[in-house]
């Protein structure tokens, strides 16, 4: 199967190295040149649009940072569904509002095409690594033909349900990560109030009912302050929460910790910290506890 790759940022980079690795007849398209050079110096194929690439693979897959982005690849003019053909497999690895997973997923059919919406979790390592959850919603069969692609780039590969259930899983699991590193942040202000050492807290943590992913990825980087130009960027936990708590109110459901999550980041967004580590959070709180 010829596959093409679109977006070639922290996360898109390494997914498609994997690709590479893999073996995968590969052609991308990124709006900065330097990693589209690399790729290709490896064995890769330059596509000059993303319409250009879609014309020439079978598996079209795109990793964006924003809905706007995403929306401007898929549905905008010269974009991926305009380009699209009959039988072709579209997919977006990005994270988005449910919505727009299926307003993509209504396009592609009206071409002849199938959508998946495929979003991520896992960070750069795991993207980096192979390592990553891939979650997909969509039609079964597309996902039967690109689950070989999928397992080139991810460890846990899971099909959800029909359009949108891929997105509102990756929505479920952010929800997770923007009240645990609250939480976590929490408990090291806590800790550093009681002269407890933060690794050693999230040592005695790893092994209690208190453990979780983030209280682990959040103690050396806190300890050491260390919150200065992340791979995992506070703005996007703002983007991530503000689709969920959208969501809630238009499903009329009560979600006060994502709320309290989402005021806790945009202040530390609003702190300078928008490129910072999402662990700086705890900066936040502790500007709430000077007032």
């Amino acid at each position: 199967m010829r596959v093409g790759f679109i977006g070639l940022g922290n996360m898109g980079i390494g997914m498609a190295n994997n690709l590479l690795k893999a073996g995968a007849d590969l052609t991308v398209w990124n709006r900065s040149q330097p990693k589209v050079d690399d790729l290709v110096s490896r064995g890769a194929k330059r596509a000059a649009s993303p319409a250009e690439l879609t014309r020439a693979v079978d598996l079209v897959l795109a990793c964006l940072a924003d809905i706007r982005s995403s929306r401007d690849l898929f549905l905008g003019d010269g974009g991926v569904v305009a380009a699209a053909r009959k039988g072709q497999i579209l997919v977006d690895h990005g994270t988005v509002d449910i919505q727009t997973s299926r307003d993509f997923h209504a396009a592609a059919q009206r071409k002849g095409a199938s959508f998946l919406d495929a979003p991520i979790s896992g960070g750069p390592i795991g993207a980096r690594d192979a390592t990553m959850s891939i979650m997909v919603g969509g039609d079964r069969a597309a996902f039967d033909r690109a689950r070989p692609t999928f397992d080139q780039m991810g460890k846990t590969v899971r099909y959800m349900g029909p359009a949108g259930a891929g997105t509102a899983m990756k929505l479920i699991n952010q929800l997770l990560v923007s009240v645990n590193v609250c939480a976590a942040a929490e408990a090291y202000s806590l800790a550093n109030k009681a002269g407890i050492d933060i690794n050693e807290a999230a040592s005695l943590l790893s092994a209690s009912f208190g453990q979780s992913r983030m209280v682990e990825r959040s103690a050396p980087i806190t300890a050491k302050r260390d919150f200065e130009k992340s791979a995992a960027p506070v703005r996007n936990l703002v983007k991530d929460i503000g689709i969920i708590v959208d969501l809630a109110k238009q499903l009329n459901l009560a979600l006060p910790l994502s709320s309290t999550a989402k005021q806790v980041i945009e202040e530390t967004r609003d702190l300078g910290y928008g490129e910072g580590d999402i662990a700086a959070v705890i900066v936040a709180l502790e500007k709430r506890a000077e007032k």
